[in-house]
């Protein structure tokens, strides 16, 4: 049974089946990994249940989001064998005077809460999954990883017709991200298990809805036998996947 289904009622049931949602919409040949916003802000320092994480780390997705790290790891890991690009998103550190905050701070009771733990930024990705030389990180200031950053320009430079989504929040930034991809015509996948919310129904919900519209939800292991079906080194000759130099960061 899929995650979503124990929140549909029977109406919902029929009416996406008889409208012709939730057709397997494939992926190409030369796909990417867009992990979305796995940063200690999203899930805390140690993983403990949410509603003790968001004390300290309002944003925090708590247990589900240490759940998800072993299986973002394989996804990464299946990737990386096969000189696949991978990318991260994160947000940005805000001005003291939260200018650059825009919409965010109208929306949230703790919008001034960022205290966090010492040693732990809350924009860093999490360490178990940190970037590698080869990947790029984008700071992102909205929910889509494509607003107003370079992302778009790096995926038609390596030619990419398939986006692997994952990562945090499910209803948020991943959504964001995802219909964004949509719109500019990539196949896109959303792997389930390496995607994650505070919110359980959020999370169902979003799957289904991305699902229906606008993606391919998989598992971790059916996103790692796609990429091994892919020839490897399509990309060595705009990336160096050995390169020992810090990755990079825009």
């Amino acid at each position: 049974m899929r995650v979503w289904e124990s929140f549909l009622s029977e109406r919902d049931k029929v009416v996406f089946g008889q409208a012709g949602y939730d057709a397997k919409g494939g992926f190409g040949k030369r796909p990417a990994v867009l992990v979305i916003d796995v940063s200690y802000a999203f899930t805390g320092h140690i993983k403990e249940p949410v509603l003790d994480s968001i004390r300290t780390w309002r944003n925090s997705c708590g247990e589900e989001a240490w759940d998800a790290i072993p299986y973002i790891q394989k996804l990464l890991g299946a990737a990386r064998e096969q000189h696949i690009p991978v990318f991260y998103s994160t947000g940005i550190d805000r001005r003291p005077d939260g200018f650059d905050a825009g919409g965010w701070n109208r929306k949230n009771t703790r919008s001034e809460d960022n205290k966090g733990v010492p040693g732990y930024g809350g924009n860093e990705i999490v360490r178990e999954i940190a970037p590698q030389p080869s990947d790029i990180v984008i700071e992102k200031q909205k929910p889509s990883a494509f607003h107003g950053t370079p992302l778009m320009g790096f995926l038609n430079d390596l030619g990419i017709d398939t986006l692997l989504i994952c990562g945090t929040t499910t209803g948020g930034c991943v959504r964001a991200s995802v219909i964004d991809a949509f719109s500019y015509n990539f196949n896109v996948g959303v792997v389930e298990e390496c995607t994650f919310d505070r919110g359980q129904a959020s999370h169902a919900i979003n799957l289904f809805d991305m699902n229906a519209k606008y993606a391919d939800v998989i598992s971790t292991d059916e996103a790692v036998d796609y990429l091994k079906q892919i020839e490897k080194g399509l990309f060595d000759h705009k990336i160096d996947f050995n390169m020992a130099s810090p990755q990079v960061t825009v």
